[in-house]
C-alpha cells in the first residue's frame, strides 16, 4: 500500500474544544498562488485566489482543462502546500487524510482484493474498530447503492460500480469534507446522470462539505449549490455563483428538464468559454 493510499483514509481528528464539529468542513484560502518549476521553467498554475467555503456548502469548481481546479482540490487536501497565501481546513492547515476523503477520476482500488477487502482497508486506517468495521461496512455499501457485493472482485464489477466503492472507501473516515476529482468522468452517459443524483442526496444526508471538479456546466448546475468558474492557468475567480435551485429531495429529471436549470447551465457554460478565451 503506498503512503499516499495510507494517508488519505487516516483517522479523523477529534474536533478542538468549543468547535462545533460541522465547522471542521470550513474552507478558507487567502491569497492562494501555486506554481511548478524553478527558474525559467517556473509555471503559475493557480492564482491569486480568495475564496472562503462555509461548511456544509457543496462548491463546484468549472473550468476548461489546465486552469488549475484540480490544483486547488489537491491544495485543499492538504497533498501539497501552496507557494504563497495560506489554505486553512476547519481554521487549520490541512494535513493528507485527516480532514477529507478525496475521490479521483480513476477509483484507485485494490484488484487483488474483494469489495469488501477495499472498504475494510478504508475503515481500519480510519481507525475504526474491528467489532465495528462489519456494520459500518454495510451501511457504507448501502450508502452507495453496493448491498451483496462485498465478496465480488474489483474487476468483476462495472466502472460505475468501482467508483461506487471509490465513494464508499473515501466516506469511510468520517471526515468533515468530501473532495471528487472529476470522478465521472470515464463513465456512460446514464451511469453519471445516476452516481450524479446519488453524490447529490449523500450530500445532503451527510452534511459534509463537498468541493467537486468537473469541466461539465451540466454537472456543475446539477450538483451545486455554489459554483467557481476559473480562468484559464494561472486560474483565477471569473465568476462566484450561488445556485438558486431546490435542493434536498427532489425530482432529478425534473430538475434538469426545467426552464431554471437549462438558463443556468447556458449562463455557466458561456462564463466557463469566456474565461478560457480571457
Amino acid at each position: 500500500m503506498s503512503s499516499s493510499e495510507a494517508t488519505r483514509t487516516a483517522p479523523t481528528p477529534a474536533p478542538r474544544p468549543g468547535t462545533d464539529a460541522r465547522q471542521a468542513g470550513s474552507i478558507r484560502l487567502d491569497r492562494v498562488v501555486h506554481g511548478y518549476g524553478r527558474g525559467g521553467e517556473a509555471v503559475t498554475a493557480v492564482g491569486p485566489v480568495d475564496l472562503t467555503v462555509p461548511a456544509g456548502e457543496f462548491l463546484v469548481l468549472v473550468g476548461a482543462s489546465g486552469c488549475g481546479k484540480s490544483t486547488l482540490l489537491r491544495l485543499i487536501a492538504g497533498f501539497e502546500r501552496p507557494t504563497g497565501g495560506s489554505v486553512r481546513v476547519g481554521g487549520a492547515e490541512p494535513r493528507p487524510g485527516a480532514a477529507a476523503g478525496v475521490v479521483f477520476q480513476t477509483p484507485r482500488l485494490f484488484p487483488w482484493r474483494t469489495v469488501r477487502g477495499n472498504i475494510d482497508l478504508a475503515l481500519r486506517y480510519a481507525g475504526v474498530e474491528r467489532a465495528r468495521r462489519a456494520s459500518r461496512r454495510a451501511e457504507l455499501l448501502a450508502r452507495v447503492g453496493l448491498e451483496g457485493t462485498e465478496r465480488r472482485r474489483v474487476w468483476e464489477i462495472s466502472g460505475g460500480q468501482q467508483q461506487r466503492v471509490a465513494i464508499a472507501r473515501a466516506l469511510a473516515a468520517e471526515n468533515p469534507l468530501l473532495l471528487l476529482d472529476e470522478p465521472f468522468a470515464a463513465l456512460d452517459a446514464l451511469t453519471r446522470e445516476r452516481l450524479q443524483e446519488d453524490v447529490r442526496r449523500m450530500s445532503e444526508r451527510t452534511g459534509r462539505t463537498t468541493v467537486f471538479v468537473t469541466h461539465s456546466a451540466d454537472e456543475a448546475v446539477f450538483l451545486g449549490s455554489r459554483i467557481i468558474v476559473l480562468t484559464r492557468g494561472p486560474g483565477t475567480v471569473a465568476m462566484d455563483l450561488p445556485v438558486p435551485l431546490p435542493r434536498g429531495d427532489v425530482d432529478a429529471e425534473a430538475l434538469r428538464n426545467s426552464a431554471e436549470f437549462a438558463e443556468l447551465r447556458a449562463h455557466v457554460s458561456h462564463a466557463v468559454k469566456t474565461a478560457a478565451a480571457a
